[in-house]
């Protein structure tokens, strides 16, 4: 005998199809429910060019296919789509007019609407379970003292807990080397070193990974391949040495020296750094760029963006071209750009000062806004502030990429200022999981903060 499904309805607050527009796929056999207010408001965010119109009008577009075949809506609509093929759940729209005044709440704003549908919807279906699903918290807040169930929406989620998010890092035990140096394989190609270790503990492994061992005898090296209980690992350049510098840059730390193995290896083409501020993301990347932009002529230009997310208070309209009006949100790229030219202590004031005016021909700021339909051929692409990016736009820019581009991805995904991401749902989090093992990318979480003692404690301390 079949399990008898218990069904439930979930009404969905407008900042859920804002963000997903298939979150209306994603119920499996339970039902949706769509207060008219959330018609309304999907209504006044559809025009424009930003991501929140473009998801506006992707969902008037989805609703239209669902309720198009439809003569009574009271009924409710099949939700039928190849996003979700097993899907078996209907969509309801409010048909009919309800009070909107709950003692608790005061006014009629589009929140308490909400809440007062639901509410309504309780009483009228006793015998099935009537659920909120909202990105704000603050509705949920208000949901849960009027004793309704509520919820965040938790399948644009890469994972619950970002401590598991992959690092791009794996040590070595301490008595690794006791274990396996009789059945290591070890030999020299084109003049770097190889290593062959068998073990269980290679299949948790990925493709250019980096592992260290870091007691009686060092060692550090990256995945080149994977094969059951075998990997091999190549020793790694060590860019704390002065003659291998990097635009005047030496790694200071080992995380450092694992992401310019990275950014310095022309056969990765896409890298995302992770850490909090002051590990060197930004810097190391740039200096990374200038060697194979200017040096190397490996790219024709570095451009780089970031999302225009405010920490505080908008300061309004910016006047001026693109580049003018990304100034402002480019302090990083100055700050960087300054350690760089005062790296370079061999040329004189002169020297410095046309290094400098070289670097900046050669370095471009664009703005996300304008990046749908461009291709970027050739180019040392850095996206700074990747946290504040939803995977949607994570894909849009990764997906720009054409021959020959590098992209890289920096980020911190404890400072996320956009609204309803989080650690779990941030672009940076998704294409780190979503790309792992791929042979043509790279991650590396950075654990020491650089800037200065300072920077250090406030990091650990406040």
């Amino acid at each position: 005998m079949a399990k008898k499904i218990n069904k439930k309805v979930f009404v969905l607050d407008t900042n859920v199809l804002l963000h997903d527009p298939s979150s209306l796929f994603r119920f499996e056999e339970h039902d949706i429910y769509l207060p008219m207010v959330t018609i309304e408001e999907l209504d006044n965010n559809k025009k424009g060019s930003s991501e929140v119109a473009r998801n506006a009008r992707q969902t008037h577009r989805y609703l239209e296919e669902i309720i198009g075949p439809a003569s009574d809506l009271k009924n409710g609509c099949a939700l039928k789509s190849e996003i979700n093929p097993h899907i078996d759940g209907n969509l309801f729209l409010q048909t009919e007019a309800i009070s909107y005044e709950l003692p608790i709440l005061a006014g009629v704003k589009a929140d308490n609407q909400i809440l007062s549908v639901v509410v309504n919807l309780k009483n009228k279906l006793k015998k099935t379970d009537v659920i909120l699903v909202s990105k704000d918290f603050n509705i949920r807040i208000k949901a849960r003292a009027l004793g309704i169930p509520a919820q965040d929406y938790f399948n644009d989620k890469v994972m619950a807990d970002a401590e598991l998010l992959y690092t791009g890092i794996f040590e070595l035990p301490e008595n690794f080397w006791e274990k396996h140096s009789k059945d290591m394989e070890s030999w020299q190609e084109e003049g770097k070193m190889f290593y062959k270790i068998t073990g269980p503990l290679c299949k948790s492994f990925f493709i250019n990974a980096f592992i260290f061992y870091d007691f009686d005898k060092p060692f550090y090296a990256i995945v080149k391949s994977i094969n059951g209980n075998s990997a091999t690992l190549q020793i790694v350049q060590d860019y704390a040495l002065p003659k291998f510098n990097v635009w005047g840059i030496k790694a200071r730390n080992k995380e450092q020296n694992f992401a310019l193995n990275l950014l310095m290896d022309p056969n990765i083409d896409f890298i995302s750094l992770l850490g909090q501020a002051g590990t060197g993301k930004t810097l190391l990347a740039l200096a990374a760029g200038l060697v194979q932009t200017l040096d190397k002529k490996i790219y024709s230009e570095i451009i780089m963006t970031r999302a225009t997310v405010s920490v505080g208070d908008d300061i309004g309209f910016l006047p001026g071209t693109e580049e003018e009006k990304m100034t402002p949100w480019m302090g990083a790229l100055e700050d960087n750009l300054d350690v760089l030219n005062e790296s370079d202590d061999s040329s004189g004031d002169w020297g410095r000062a046309a290094t400098q005016d070289l670097i900046r021909s050669r370095i471009k700021v664009k703005s996300l806004n304008f990046m749908r339909g461009r291709t970027f051929l050739n180019k040392f692409l850095i996206i700074d502030e990747a946290q504040n990016l939803t995977p949607k736009q994570m894909k849009t820019l990764v997906t720009r990429a054409g021959p020959g581009t590098k992209i890289v991805c920096c980020g911190n995904i404890a400072q996320i200022d956009t609204p309803y991401l989080t650690e779990g749902s941030s672009g940076l989090t998704y294409v780190v999981d979503r790309f792992k093992g791929w042979e043509h990318n790279g991650h590396v979480t950075l654990m020491r903060g650089e800037r200065s003692r300072l920077a250090d404690y406030a990091a650990d301390a406040l």
